[in-house]
This record gives structure tokens, C-alpha cells and sequence, in this order.
């Protein structure tokens, strides 16, 4: 598991006063906009939060140090870390980033269906991208009737597909 989690990335500046805009790779913007530091292009490259806000789904920073709108230009694009100590997890709850790369089985027959190589966020719920051994690559609904376990610790996740899904 890696130690530092990517949680963000500057897209743009916002104001005239160094501030940036940060696209959130977390559940909600708000978390972003209530940290006190975070990593800035690489997890041991940490800078203070001075404030932050949400607008629109996005997360608003003001990074010490970062005082103009041509010294926030140099942040664009670059990705934010924190310690995944620092985020709390309610039981049940992980981390999509300790998602990739798992390996998915039928919940039924045990049968491997191949890995799970991405999700995608799209509103109702989230959509799990599983890469089949042959390269195919096939979308599951992640809702409770489908994904029947996940084991991160285990390295393990359990699906019963609806029918027609996978054919």
C-alpha cells in the first residue's frame, strides 16, 4: 500500500492572489479545503494551507508562500499527497488508489475474472473498470447486488454479476 495518497490536482490559479484550484480525487472537495498541509508535486515536498474553500466542486488554496497569480501558474498540473494516517476511515471504508490492481473472483464459483484497473465516479454510484486476462476491459456497477466483498488486506475482491453483464 503506498504510504502517501494522491488527493488532488492543481488545474488552474484563481484570483490575484496566488491562490490555486485543486481538482479533488476524494470524495468531496471539503476535505481538501480543510487541510493544513499537503505534499506539492511529490509527497516530501510539503507546503502549508493558509486557507481554503470550496467552489463548484472544487477546492480553493491558498499555499504559504504562493503569493501571485504568476508563482500559482508554476503549481498547474502538479499532483497532491497526504499520509494516509491523516485521513480517517470508517470501517468498511478504503481507498481507491488500494483498489487498483486487485484481483476480482466470482463470489460463486471463485473463478477469476481478472483486475481491477480503475473507477470511475459517476454520480449514482461508482463504476469499476475489471481488466479480463484476455486485455478486454468490462464495467461493473458498484453497487451492493454486484460488489459482494472487498479485502484490501486480503488482496481480494468478490463479485456476483447481474446477469448479462459480462456477455
Amino acid at each position: 500500500m503506498k504510504e502517501y495518497l494522491e488527493i488532488g490536482k492543481i488545474v488552474t490559479t484563481h484570483g490575484v492572489q496566488g491562490e490555486v484550484k485543486v481538482q479533488p480525487w476524494c470524495d468531496e472537495a471539503a476535505f481538501l479545503a480543510g487541510l493544513s498541509e499537503v505534499g506539492v508535486g511529490a509527497p516530501d515536498r510539503p507546503m502549508s494551507v493558509q486557507r481554503g474553500r470550496v467552489q463548484k466542486n472544487m477546492a480553493i488554496l491558498k499555499l504559504e508562500g504562493v503569493d501571485t497569480v504568476s508563482a500559482a501558474a508554476l503549481l498547474r498540473e502538479r499532483i497532491l499527497y497526504l499520509h494516509r494516517d491523516k485521513i480517517p476511515l470508517a470501517e468498511g471504508e478504503y481507498f481507491i488508489q488500494d483498489l487498483i490492481g486487485l484481483p476480482v473472483y466470482d463470489a460463486d464459483t471463485g473463478a477469476l475474472y481478472g483486475t481491477l484497473c480503475d473507477v470511475s465516479k459517476t454520480g449514482a454510484n461508482d463504476v469499476w473498470h475489471i481488466r479480463f486476462p484476455d486485455g478486454a476491459e468490462r464495467l461493473i456497477p458498484k453497487i451492493p447486488q454486484v460488489v459482494l466483498r472487498v479485502d484490501v488486506a486480503g488482496g481480494r475482491v468478490e463479485i456476483r454479476p447481474l446477469r448479462g453483464l459480462f456477455e
